[in-house]
């Protein structure tokens, strides 16, 4: 087949959505190397992260001008000329025009967070992303949500048959599914961590909920207020946080990593941490959450959206409102050596098995075919 890829956030985002693009990618690459694969972007950056994909064996194509409509109109004319089969939209968008070119399309939806959370976005941002996301749902021949959670969301908020909406769980970057070759004391003390820490990762903001995590050390003995690493960029209510630590005296447990790009040291601080706490208030699919399991590490979680998907039956799941139940959760991780066994090697068993890089291209590859 001739696959076509909106390719923008691949080449230009550094995080979630970019990650999950070249992941993709790289895994169709591996696993079924016979398929043409063809990168459409209207701008690129050439970096550690893009290198790969800049090389062939895929096909790629950056547009000298017009760029302004280019994703949304004028992309199809290239498509035809490229002999495309099917053009997959891997972050919630759709060229305008693909329903009428011939060309068979699916598109990614990640999430409904804006409409879900619609305070934690301005007005016009919701605007565009409302008539984007909805005219790619109407346009494309199937529609990708990366969790049941987000397919339910699509159903209800877009009030599509929900037969036209598979999923698809996002897979790890591969360094996450074989244990890590570097010496873990030397990066925790490239960081100032100390042997035993609990770990947060993820943009802090509002919806990231990491304020209940600050909470619940009100909650904990003496004897578990073990440092708290949290890796992540702040961004909304980062004041109130900060103001927060100082409140509940933590300002001397927290280790704050605002910037940490490389994913080899990422996964040895999620190998080493005692525990994996997420409390966040909404996801389309969690995909720290898995990075930890296939780490070894405990999880706990909250009991909402897609979380309980992401964490399987033998993580630890919370109110994400009750800080007292975080507390005792955390407590509970931390003394009882049977639980946290078994919440490891269960917990492990079930990434691999759900979220393993084969089983969810060969899911991904059977949807193409079908459409």
């Amino acid at each position: 087949m001739n696959i076509g890829f909106d390719a923008k956030r691949l080449f230009n985002n550094f995080t979630g959505l970019g990650n999950y693009s070249r992941t993709l990618l790289k895994n169709l690459l591996e696993f079924y190397p016979n398929n043409s694969y063809h990168l459409y972007t209207p701008k690129y950056k050439s970096n550690s992260q893009t290198q790969f994909f800049l090389k062939s064996p895929y096909q790629l194509f950056f547009p000298k001008f017009p760029k302004l409509l280019w994703r949304s109109y004028l992309i199809t004319n290239q498509l035809k000329k490229d002999n495309i089969d099917l053009y997959h939209g891997l972050s919630h968008e759709l060229p305008l025009n693909v329903k009428n070119s011939g060309i068979k399309s699916v598109v990614t939806i990640h999430d409904l967070i804006f409409k879900k959370y619609p305070q934690t976005f301005p007005l016009i941002d919701r605007s565009i992303y409302d008539f984007k996301f909805k005219r790619a749902c109407a346009n494309a021949d199937t529609i990708v949500a990366i969790s049941e959670s987000t397919k339910k969301d699509i159903v209800e908020l877009y009030d599509i048959d929900h037969a036209k909406i598979k999923v698809v769980y996002q897979s790890c970057q591969p360094l996450y599914y074989q244990p890590s070759s570097l010496a873990e004391k030397e990066i925790k003390a490239l960081y100032g961590i100390p042997d035993e820490y609990l770990l947060f990762v993820g943009s802090v903001e509002t919806r990231k909920n990491v304020k209940l995590l600050i909470e619940a050390y009100r909650h904990l003995h003496k004897d578990f207020r073990i440092p708290l690493v949290i890796v992540g960029r702040p961004r909304q209510g980062i004041q109130e946080i900060r103001a927060l630590i100082e409140s509940v005296g933590m300002a001397h447990l927290v280790i704050w990593i605002e910037n940490l790009s490389d994913n080899e040291h990422l996964q040895v601080l999620y190998q080493e941490a005692q525990a994996f706490i997420y409390p966040s208030l909404y996801e389309g699919f969690g995909l720290p959450v898995v990075e930890a399991l296939l780490s070894r590490t405990p999880v706990i979680t909250s009991n909402v959206s897609s979380l309980p998907e992401a964490g399987g039956p033998n993580s630890l799941y919370i109110n994400p409102l009750e800080s007292e139940d975080l507390a005792q959760a955390i407590e509970k991780v931390l003394t009882d050596v049977g639980l946290r066994q078994t919440m490891i090697a269960k917990g492990f068993e079930y990434a691999h098995s759900r979220f393993g890089r084969r089983v969810v291209t060969d899911t991904l590859v059977d949807i193409y075919l079908g459409t």
